[in-house]
């Protein structure tokens, strides 16, 4: 299984920050987000990784090279201006393939081993969906599951880790797919059509999306090397 790793984002809201550094670069535990993912996917058996590049995205390139620090072939897929999530995923299926890939947003933290995540098939559905318990930042919640499928948010809820396996048949399929869309709209299409599964995980995982959770994120991890 290939992986790709969302890592375009402008990282407006970790300003000043992310002025000359890019989001996925930014360092908590003294580690840049980016490569806690490089070395999870490495050993998780994956090898060919697919990054997507926009902003600030030479310096991504700089820093992580080919890959073979973390003995991964890493792609690059370039964007002319910015697509969205959804858009960035198909500007990339000439990279992925036609198989099921791995999907992470590079702006998070997670203590997830994704080896139970790379060796999975989809069977009929087209995506499986990785649910955390709910942060302070998104109390309610994004979606619910009900027998192993994703289904709209109900008083369970949980909200989206930015951790999937898609199939390339969710863009390909999605019947308002244009060049920039959010994936949040493909997944809601296809959720209506019980055609996602999903499940939770309820252990560490942490956007780190502001430059306050970014210093949460530090305090933790310093604590527990202590």
């Amino acid at each position: 299984m290939k992986a790709m790793i969302l890592a375009a984002g402008r990282g407006e809201r970790l300003r000043p920050l992310t002025e000359h550094t890019p989001k996925p670069l930014i360092q908590v535990g003294g580690k840049t987000l980016i490569e806690y993912h490089l070395e999870k996917l490495s050993q998780a058996g994956i090898q060919d990784v697919v990054i997507n590049v926009a902003y600030l995205g030479e310096k991504i390139r700089k820093r992580i090279g080919s890959g073979k620090a973390w003995q991964l072939n890493i792609e690059y897929s370039q964007e002319p201006e910015p697509l969205e999530t959804a858009g960035a995923i198909r500007h990339a299926l000439p990279l992925l393939g036609e198989q099921a890939f791995l999907l992470v947003n590079a702006d998070i933290w997670t203590d997830i081993s994704f080896q139970s995540l790379s060796a999975m098939t989809l069977g009929t559905k087209l995506g499986h969906l990785l649910l955390v318990n709910n942060p302070n930042h998104n109390r309610a919640g994004d979606y619910s599951i009900l027998n192993n499928i994703l289904v709209a948010k109900s008083s369970q809820a949980y909200t989206f880790s930015g951790i999937s396996v898609l199939s390339p048949k969710l863009l390909t399929q999605y019947p308002q797919s244009r060049r920039a869309f959010p994936l949040r709209e493909v997944f809601t299409y296809f959720m209506q059509r019980q055609q996602l599964s999903a499940e939770h995980y309820p252990g560490q995982w942490w956007d780190v999306g502001t430059v306050e959770r970014m210093q949460q994120l530090e305090q933790f991890l310093q604590s527990a090397k202590e």
